[in-house]
Parts: structure tokens; C-alpha cells; sequence
């Protein structure tokens, strides 16, 4: 693989071609995938028991995970072949197309962005709920949400190391109180602490409701793709890109069955469906005071987490876009001290912090706006996998990975991705509809506009051979 050399703008005083530094293994790819998802299992996974009550959580949470056990495995392939930054945009233009490219790139900020400013809420909300018990029960939680987004970019801004590092670390600890909550509930006894006869009803809105949860099911694992976009930046991406996702995939479907069996055994699926901060409650309903610290340190934990590395991941897509003039060249610069990309992460502070104190009373609407995002890049996945295989059958190329059952994986996930857009129109329709207007109005503005300054002589950079039928 070749290292990706960036062009430091002309304000620096002349071309200077500065890399990405490739300082990254398995443990950090790892670190990057889990910690930004396992936010998840701390909230936003329950609101799917409003839809499909506990039942319908369950069908959700591992008929999701079948959709992202096939984006890891696709992901996984494509990444260790394409290693370079912006993950799936870089995907997309080489094996489809600039349209596409630009909106899997739009898709992977938005989704990253939005992502980011839900987390910083989940921080806030949490603050202010531990407050509460302390005797203050008016605490003004947007300050707290805007010294989360700006010592978080600080960190990336610094160093994509020592960003990565600190996530394993947070990452790790919110891991370990997930099965220390799980041990705290006397799992082996069912009915003396865990009371699933007694909460669990049938599905309260039929199957229809079930089918509802599949949107929020999506939270248990939403950003494990996010591996990609450490590619560059790894020593070895045919090894760390697959054990890093592979594993924390792994992690993930431990965590989100975990979480929801403690939750659904404490809790009524009425209360859950609308709990911002479901494993801290469950900490509280147990009556212990060391656990309810330790959950507090993981549910906070994991929120930071989260929104380092979407941090991390959303400034590495529009830096990309820079790079190949997708976006103003002027995003497209490395830090030439830090070696990070500087000035994308510092444009996308300020829209993180304003989405998140517009919404901060509204979680599901930034959940459901950085899901649907998301739910349009893994759609991608399925025609670009096909493709990919099409244009450089197996041999024809280097593959740092190879994913078993092709074409099975891709058509699989095509029809789990249509499941959940049904889903998400059954409860958000305006929002779904809103959204495909943004990314069709974007899609316009790109190709009537932004395109004239694309340089398509440069946009192919992988040592291929050409193409078969080209």
C-alpha cells in the first residue's frame, strides 16, 4: 500500500506535501469502531421498546446485527484494498463514480456529525441527572455540551495517536461496567433480581411495532463502519483494518445482548421507550451506590468516546473531500506539526454544537437524522461490493482480506437496509423525506457546481490494473 500525500494550501508559503502519519494498529482500529458505537448500548437502543416493546427490542437488536456483522464483512474487504482516508467516499470514487463519491462522503459527516452532537446531549443529560441527586436540580447543561465538542476537538486536533489511545482506554472501562452491571443482577437467578416474567408482554403494537424498532435497533452497532477511516493512518491495513472490525464487531453483539437483558429485566418497556439514560437507571433501580458510580463512569465514558472518534471520523471524510477538490481545497490540509487534518475538524465544530443545542430536548431527532444517513451509506455498500468484485475479480488484484460468501453478503444486506427504511417511514416520514430532499438538493448543487472543479484526471490513485470489460 502507498501513502496518500496531502497538499498544505498555497497560505502556507508555497505546495508543501505533508502525509498522514501511519502510527495505528489493530487495538486502535478496534478502539475507534467500538468507541464510537458502544454509546449505543448506554442509549438510544431503547427507544426501539417504545415501537416494539421488549420483544420487539430483541428481534431488532439481532436482526440489526446481521446487517452489521455484513457491513464489517464487506468493509473489512474493500477497506484493506482502497486503505486511505475517507473510507467509504474513497471506496466509491474509485470503483463507481464523483456523484456517489460525494454522497457517501455527505452521508459519512452527516452521519458522524450528527452522532457527535447526540452524544454531547447524552453528556449533558447525564450531568444534569447526577445534579439532580446532588441538590442541584436546575443545573444549564449547554455549556457542559459545548466543552464536551470543543476539548474533544482539541484532542483530535492534537493527534490522531494519542486520540485513539485515550478512546481505548474510556472505551475499554465502558466495556468492563456493562458486565460488571450484568454480574451485579444475579444473572443465574432468574426472578430475584431480574424480573423478565413478570415486565415482559406480548408485542404491544403487533409486528408492525416490531418493525418500527428496526430504526432504533440500528444504535446497538450505528459507526462500527467508521473503521474505515483509520485506513491511512494503520501500519499494516490488510491486518489491522479486518482483526480491528471483525473484533470489535464481536464486542458489539456481546454488549447489545447484555444490555438488553439487564435493562428489559428492571424496567417496563413504557419507561425505556423513552429514558435518555436506560444503564444508569438500572444502576439506580438496584439500589447500590459503588455500582451506580461505575455506570455513571461508563455511560459518560462511552459518550466521550463516542464523540472522539466521530470527531476523528467525520473530519477525515471532509478532509478527503478537500483533498480531491469534492469540497474547497482549503480542507484539504495536514497539520504540519500534529499531521492531522486540521482545518476539517475545526470547520465541523461549530455545526456539531449548533445541532446539538437546537435538539438537545429532542434525542430521537438527531439519532434518527445520523441513522438515516447511515442506513444511505450501507445501502451503497451492497451495489459498491458487487461492483468491486465485478471490475477486479478475485486475483486480479491484491486483497488484504477477502470476505466468504459473495454475493450473499451484499444481497443481505440490500434487503436489511429496505427493511429499515420501511421502519423508519412507519414512524418519521417527514424525516425520512427531508432528509432524501437535502442529499437530492446537495446531489444538484454538486453536479451544477462543485464538479467543474474536480480534477478527474486525479482522482484515481490505487495501483490497479484496468478494469475487466474496460
Amino acid at each position: 500500500m502507498t501513502t496518500t500525500t496531502t497538499t498544505e494550501g498555497k497560505a502556507g508559503g508555497g505546495a508543501q506535501h505533508i502525509s498522514l502519519r501511519k502510527v495505528l494498529g489493530p487495538v486502535h482500529v478496534w478502539a475507534l469502531g467500538v468507541g464510537i458505537v458502544l454509546v449505543g448500548e448506554f442509549t438510544g437502543w431503547n427507544f426501539s421498546l417504545a415501537k416494539g416493546g421488549a420483544w420487539g427490542a430483541l428481534i431488532a437488536c439481532w436482526y440489526i446485527g446481521l446487517l452489521y456483522t455484513c457491513v464489517a464483512m464487506i468493509d473489512s474487504e474493500v477497506t484493506s484494498t482502497v486503505a486511505a482516508a475517507g473510507g467509504q467516499y474513497t471506496q466509491a470514487k474509485h470503483i463507481i463514480g464523483p456523484l456517489m463519491a460525494f454522497n457517501v462522503g455527505l452521508y459519512l459527516v452527516m452521519a458522524y456529525t450528527m452522532l457527535e452532537a447526540s452524544n454531547a446531549i447524552v453528556v449533558g443529560d447525564l450531568l444534569k441527572s447526577f445534579a439532580g441527586e446532588t441538590g442541584y436540580p436546575d443545573l444549564d447543561v449547554k455549556p457542559f455540551i459545548v466543552l464536551t465538542i470543543a476539548v474533544l476537538a482539541w484532542l483530535n486536533y492534537r493527534g490522531v495517536y494519542a486520540t485513539l489511545t485515550v478512546n481505548f482506554v474510556i472505551t475499554a472501562i465502558a466495556f468492563a461496567s456493562i458486565i460488571v452491571l450484568f454480574f451485579s443482577v444475579s444473572p443465574a437467578s432468574p426472578g430475584k433480581v431480574l424480573l423478565h416474567r413478570e415486565l415482559f408482554t406480548d408485542l404491544p403494537y403487533g409486528w408492525i411495532g416490531a418493525i418500527g424498532a428496526l430504526q432504533f435497533g440500528m444504535w446497538y452497532y450505528l459507526g462500527i463502519e467508521g473503521t474505515c477511516q483509520a485506513a491511512e493512518e494503520v501500519r499494516s491495513a490488510g491486518r489491522s483494518i479486518p482483526l480491528g472490525t471483525m473484533s470489535g464487531m464481536i464486542t458489539l453483539l456481546v454488549a447489545a445482548s447484555l444490555t438488553w437483558y439487564v435493562a428489559s429485566g428492571l424496567m417496563p418497556w413504557q419507561y425505556l421507550g423513552q429514558a435518555y439514560t436506560p444503564l444508569y437507571d438500572a444502576a439506580k433501580l438496584t439500589g447500590g451506590g459503588a455500582l451506580q458510580a461505575i455506570m455513571f463512569i461508563g455511560t459518560l465514558f462511552a459518550a466521550l468516546a463516542s464523540a472522539n472518534g466521530c470527531i476523528n471520523d467525520a473530519s477525515r471524510s471532509w478532509f478527503s473531500m478537500g483533498r480531491d477538490r469534492y469540497m474547497p481545497e482549503w480542507f484539504g490540509a495536514v497539520h504540519p506539526r500534529y499531521r492531522t487534518p486540521y482545518r476539517a475538524i475545526l470547520f465541523l465544530i461549530p455545526i456539531a454544537v449548533v445541532f446539538a443545542l437546537l435538539f438537545y430536548t429532542r434525542l430521537d431527532l438527531v439519532i434518527g437524522f445520523s441513522i438515516l444517513s447511515g442506513l444511505l451509506g450501507y445501502t451503497f455498500m451492497s451495489f459498491n461490493m458487487m461492483r468491486f468484485r465485478k471490475l477486479w475479480p478475485l486475483g486480479s488484484i491484491h486483497r488484504g482480506y477477502v470476505h466468504p460468501f459473495h454475493p450473499w453478503t451484499a444481497i443481505i444486506l440490500l434487503l436489511l437496509c429496505t427493511t429499515v427504511y420501511f421502519a423508519t417511514y412507519l414512524g418519521y416520514s417527514d424525516m425520512l423525506l427531508s432528509i432524501m430532499a437535502f442529499y437530492i438538493a446537495a446531489s444538484v448543487w454538486f453536479a451544477f457546481h462543485r464538479y467543474k472543479y474536480v480534477k478527474r484526471g486525479d482522482q484515481f490513485t490505487m495501483p490497479w490494473p484496468r478494469p475487466k470489460g474496460y
